[in-house]
């Protein structure tokens, strides 16, 4: 899997400068690319003004996303706030070449901001196959809880009966600086508990409230070794991950089979 992660300063409050910036980085990148991560609220920054700026579907940001997965031949995914029945959600569009796409709407919402007074969360969790790989993409402050995230596969209380959920998870995020110790800890634990890779994708700079964003922007093997983390700078950082050394490392070390078994009421 070749994978993009962009950790970017945000303009705050304005959609149509964020969209050119990135649109830059994007037509901008050296090598092809398999999977294109934006912050969330990557139009925005981290608001409560969703009033105002909320966007209905299919229409401004989400044709420019369809626009640059076609021309990058990448799934390009990120979250921006929209409109829909009159509610507000922190959704999560994931964007492939051919125009189809899926949504996931941030699950745990940020009361500290009062974003759960600002939007809707979401009940479903999204796993998608995207060129041999399974990915589970999910939204900052769903990092800090485990069980949202757990690596079983949908309809089963246990890993131990069929395949895993997911190969990859994700994490778009505007996680304020003071807070990085966690978002570098949980990362890891995701990692670790899921044996799977781990990648977060958080912006740098200040925000409009005065909040500041140290990014690392990670990428994290499913032992829990860093493979890469960007701080404080802007950065547009491509690898690739392997899915030979992934299911490799399940064979040496199935700590699956000894999970506890659960299932997530919603």
């Amino acid at each position: 899997m070749h994978i993009t992660l962009i950790q970017t300063a945000l303009h705050w409050e304005d959609p149509t400068a964020n969209r050119a910036m990135l649109e830059e980085k994007i037509f901008s990148l050296p090598e092809p690319t398999d999977l294109i991560v934006l912050p969330e609220m990557f139009t925005t920054g981290f608001t409560m003004n969703a009033r105002q700026l909320a966007e209905p579907m299919n229409l401004t940001t989400f044709r420019w996303l369809k626009q640059m997965a076609a021309q990058s031949q990448a799934v390009v995914t990120g979250s921006y706030i929209v409109q829909e029945q009159g509610r507000f959600y922190n959704r999560l569009i994931w964007m492939e070449p051919d125009g189809s796409f899926e949504v996931y709407d941030k699950r745990h919402l940020f009361r500290m901001a009062e974003e759960d007074r600002t939007y809707t969360a979401g009940t479903k969790r999204l796993v998608k196959a995207w060129r041999g790989w399974n990915i589970c993409p999910l939204i900052c402050y769903d990092l800090r809880f485990p069980v949202w995230s757990r690596n079983v596969p949908t309809g089963r209380a246990s890993s131990r009966f069929s395949p895993y959920a997911y190969d990859l998870l994700l994490y778009v995020a505007n996680w304020p600086a003071p807070r990085s110790t966690a978002w570098n800890a949980l990362l890891q634990a995701r990692a670790i508990e899921n044996l799977a890779y781990v990648v977060g994708v958080n912006r740098v700079g200040e925000d409009g409230n005065g909040h500041r964003y140290a990014g690392d922007s990670s990428i994290i093997d499913p032992k829990g070794e860093i493979l890469f983390r960007q701080n404080q700078t802007e950065a547009v950082f491509q690898t690739t991950l392997s899915l030979d050394e992934l299911r490799a490392y399940r064979e040496r070390f199935p700590a699956d089979r000894d999970a506890d078994e659960f299932q997530i009421l919603t």
